[in-house]
């Protein structure tokens, strides 16, 4: 008797020499096989990570480099089906050639601008997408997400012109507002000015009369005085 020990998170598939590959699934633990006629081979069916990158163009033709980052393992029930269709590398074989095709058709949906200020919902597409595609080859998919998004160095270049010419113009505007405040500081001074010098000038006339009646009663007191003498 052969024994094989599966670990804790992993499963084995049975290949017999005689009855090829068994549709039944060995769990954990330790189990009893044929020598020479059976051989176990052993998959981790824990969550693993995995980063692809990916170049592609956006919906106005602009360079797109991402990388994404995925979170996947294999349905235990098909791993028959994974390893007679695919093999034991199937996340090599399969996750970067369905991740391209994914991001090539999501990515092209959108022009660069809509994938900077959209990044979330472009997120929620490719991992919707990436999912379903990935259940065809008996994989799960526990999380997707965008940890990488540049663009080629022409609209890099672009984006930086355009935030400078951005910040000349609020300089440009502050500047002008500033001296529009002047201006308005200015009339409103000049119109402050302006009345304080009428107010002036009507206190002065009115000044002006009130002298002249006391120089007549003065003249008059002074034309009495004399005849009394």
């Amino acid at each position: 008797m052969l024994f094989s020990t599966v670990d804790a998170g992993h499963q084995a598939v049975i290949f017999d020499r005689f009855r090829g590959v068994q549709d039944e699934v060995v769990g954990e633990g330790t189990h009893f096989l044929i020598p020479w006629v059976q051989k176990p081979i052993i998959f981790d069916c824990r969550s693993r990570p995995r980063n692809v990158p990916v170049i592609t163009g956006s919906k106005d033709l602009q360079n797109v480099n991402i990388t994404l980052r995925i979170l996947f393992r294999p349905v235990t029930n098909q791993l028959p089906r994974i390893f007679t269709s695919i093999g034991e590398d199937y996340d090599e074989r399969v996750l970067p050639s369905i991740t391209t095709e994914v991001l090539k058709a999501v990515v092209a949906r959108f022009d660069a601008g809509e994938l900077i200020t959209q990044r979330e919902l472009v997120s929620r597409q490719v991992s919707e997408d990436l999912t379903e595609r990935a259940s065809t080859f008996g994989l799960i998919l526990d999380d997707v997400s965008l940890t990488h998004l540049t663009f080629g160095k022409e609209f890099t270049e672009a984006v930086e012109m355009k935030q400078v010419a951005q910040q000349e113009a609020e300089r440009a505007r502050f500047v002008v507002e500033k001296a529009e405040q002047q201006k308005q500081a200015a009339i409103i001074s000049a119109e402050g000015d302006s009345q304080a010098a009428l107010l002036i000038a009507n206190s002065l006339m009115e000044a002006g009369d009130g002298l002249v009646e006391l120089r007549k009663l003065e003249a008059a007191e002074d034309i009495l005085g004399a005849r009394l003498c």
